[in-house]
């Protein structure tokens, strides 16, 4: 986990976000739709709602995350830099049903979250896409998984240890116990994508 920089007007610095930034734009770009609503979960520093919406122009880009701070740095960001289309974040806690918004949107997009926070939160994540998502809609997933048919790559499994020795209630998933619980949310797995540093990107459509 990389460390933060704080820089003076409050915004947040993260060099992962600056590693996988453009990767992930890449996919974005490829299977987002030309125009509509994005809801970005669990946003963290902001720089990647930034980078998005500034790329995405035709895309209403709504960021969230729970942390006081967090929003404090992505507000911070928008200020400076952002794009009209970068909206104001939301206080939104994945696992708290009531603090989800109304849909619908066009995707929903999670960077790093379902190994970094308890499996509640992917259950949350789970039930309140499906319901803000228009049907067809994208759910997008980036971060390290366990997969059955593959063994873990040692960085992996480092990053594992490391995070359950921070939290228990953390750690690294298992990619079918988290497309099951998408299917039981009527969100289907359509395609799964090899990222740099032993990430992935999974794609999930709502029925």
């Amino acid at each position: 986990m990389d460390s933060i920089t704080t820089l003076p007007d409050g915004a947040a610095s993260s060099p992962a976000a600056g590693r996988n930034v453009e990767p992930i734009l890449s996919v974005l770009k490829a299977h987002l739709p030309a125009r509509g609503r994005v809801l970005e979960i669990a946003a963290g520093s902001g720089e990647h709602a930034l980078a998005f919406a500034r790329a995405l122009p035709d895309l209403e880009w709504t960021p969230s995350d729970p942390s006081d701070e967090a929003r404090s740095s992505i507000d911070a960001w928008r200020r400076a830099a952002g794009p009209d289309n970068l909206n104001t974040p939301l206080a939104l806690n994945a696992a708290d049903p009531a603090t989800w918004p109304d849909g619908p949107f066009h995707a929903v997009v999670c960077i790093n979250m379902v190994h970094i926070s308890p499996w509640t939160s992917t259950e949350g994540l789970m039930r309140g896409a499906a319901q803000v998502l228009v049907p067809g809609g994208l759910l997008y997933l980036y971060g390290p998984y366990r997969e059955t048919d593959a063994p873990l790559a040692p960085s992996n499994a480092d990053f594992d240890r490391n995070l359950k020795a921070r939290n228990p209630e953390w750690g690294l998933r298992a990619l079918e116990d988290v497309s099951q619980l998408a299917r039981d949310h009527g969100l289907h797995l359509t395609l799964r994508i090899e990222m740099p540093a032993n990430n992935l990107s999974l794609l999930f459509r709502k029925t």
